[in-house]
């Protein structure tokens, strides 16, 4: 499943990490529609607002149905042909949408067969593994490669930051009965874990890695949903490492939830490339504020142009980014 996740970009490097090719094989950022709703978060749960990539068409009936935008909406979709006035009476949970059922619910295969196909954007997802002593939290991401540190110059187009994680979704936009402001809602879909992962949890979302899956996903013209879903599988490309139980309130709302933790001597702890650029960016950003500012932020090419990352550890880029390279960070588990 995916009950919680972080996205700690301020808007403008949002936009900028989400470069990518049009049709034309030209270079563009996705506008941003009411960006000045969205925040950054490092502990997002189920009812807050996060931001999604989505077609212009679903906005714009003669827009080029491969232009992005982003959007910040509210997570955990709402049907549109809900009736009642509050759509917090919703009787059940809309936040996660499971793959094998997507296309037999009515809260979700009437919006997917439209072509309500949306890309969840975040740093990672935390979940918890049930233990004999209680719940320990991991937070799950791309790996990263070392060149992230880069800082880039001031004016830089190209994103050279941390590589977001691209989750597939599905939304609806919903209208109150008696009039008002549409609702724009989003659910993750999510897929049994892959070999790595599931020693943590059973489910983990449903994860888009690289831009031609992105792109298949989010043009609903030209990709029906009959092909968009084959896209709709677990993924191995993905590293985590152990966090503190300071993330388990989601009212904490620091660094702090997905700095890398030492577990103990019963488990191999190991630095590794990843986790210490994300713990010196993290250590960088809270200086003076509690919020990253959008000058602190770096600068990577963007994660849809770029070739896929490799196979790797990154706790180690996390942790000097905290600039705590002396202490240990988990490794990603072994099969």
């Amino acid at each position: 499943m995916c009950g919680r996740t972080a996205c700690s970009l301020g808007a403008d490097s949002l936009r900028r990490a989400c470069a990518y090719s049009d049709r034309r094989g030209q270079r563009r950022q996705p506008e941003w529609i009411r960006a000045e709703r969205y925040r950054p978060c490092y502990n997002k749960g189920p009812q807050s607002s996060g931001p999604v990539l989505l077609s212009r068409r679903h906005l714009q009936q003669d827009a080029d149905s491969s232009e992005r935008v982003l959007m910040d909406m509210r997570w955990g979709l709402v049907p549109s042909w809900f009736k009642k006035d509050d759509p917090s009476k919703m009787p059940f949970n809309t936040s996660n949408c499971r793959s094998d059922t997507m296309l037999k619910k009515s809260s979700y295969k009437g919006a997917l067969l439209k072509g309500k196909r949306c890309v969840v954007l975040a740093d990672g997802f935390y979940e918890w593994q049930q233990q004999s002593g209680g719940k320990q939290p991991y937070f799950i991401y791309f790996p990263q490669t070392k060149d992230t540190v880069a800082e880039g110059k001031e004016g830089d187009e190209e994103w050279r930051g941390w590589r977001l994680l691209t989750m597939a979704g599905i939304f609806d936009c919903w209208e109150p009965p008696a009039g008002g402001e549409m609702l724009y809602t989003y659910t993750i879909i999510t897929v049994d874990a892959s070999k790595d992962v599931s020693f943590i949890h059973h489910r983990m979302p449903a994860i888009l890695d690289g831009d031609e899956a992105i792109r298949k996903w989010l043009d609903f013209a030209e990709v029906p949903t009959q092909e968009a879903v084959k896209l709709i599988q677990p993924t191995e490309n993905i590293v985590f490492h152990p966090v503190s139980t300071f993330v388990n309130s989601v009212r904490n709302n620091a660094p702090e939830c997905l700095a890398p933790i030492e577990l103990g001597a019963a488990k191999e702890v190991k630095t590794t490339p990843s986790s210490k650029v994300m713990l010196g960016w993290l250590k960088k950003s809270q200086e003076g504020s509690p919020q990253k500012k959008e000058n602190d932020l770096p600068r990577w090419t963007s994660q849809f142009i770029h070739s896929p990352s490799p196979k790797k550890t990154s706790a180690g880029i996390l942790q000097q980014w905290l600039g705590k390279e002396g202490e240990p960070a988990a490794k990603k588990r072994k099969a």
